[in-house]
């Protein structure tokens, strides 16, 4: 696996406990829709929440939390009405991104809740 991928799971692997020490509830990681992925869905306050996580090893180029484009949102939003149809649900949806930064091996985390939401 190469060092990205690596990256990344160790992130979304961060993010899950952060989130779990937070009483948040996983209810899927890395579910997919077609070639559109969700990271984690977790519910809290009789909420979905759709997860977004970034991590990197380096700042150099731009915070994790910037990768998020207009593009990747648009995807998010698409999956997450998959995921609403597919499981028949009537709920409140908000969008978070969590932001992971790992410098030698302590991990930094940046939950932006409520991050970006569906224009109409």
């Amino acid at each position: 696996m190469s060092e990205h991928n690596e990256t990344g799971k160790l992130g979304e692997k961060l993010a899950t406990e952060f989130l779990v020490s937070k009483s948040y509830k996983i209810l899927e990681r890395n579910w997919h829709s077609g070639h559109k992925e969700i990271d984690i869905i977790a519910k809290k306050d009789n909420q979905i929440i759709i997860i977004e996580v970034k991590t990197r090893r380096s700042l150099y180029f731009e915070k994790p939390y910037e990768s998020v484009t207009k593009k990747k949102q648009e995807l998010l939003i698409e999956a997450a009405e998959n995921y609403l149809i597919e499981n028949n649900l009537d709920i409140d949806v908000q969008f978070d991104i969590i932001s992971i930064y790992i410098e030698n091996t302590k991990p930094f985390i940046e939950h932006i809740q409520d991050a970006f939401s569906p224009e109409f």
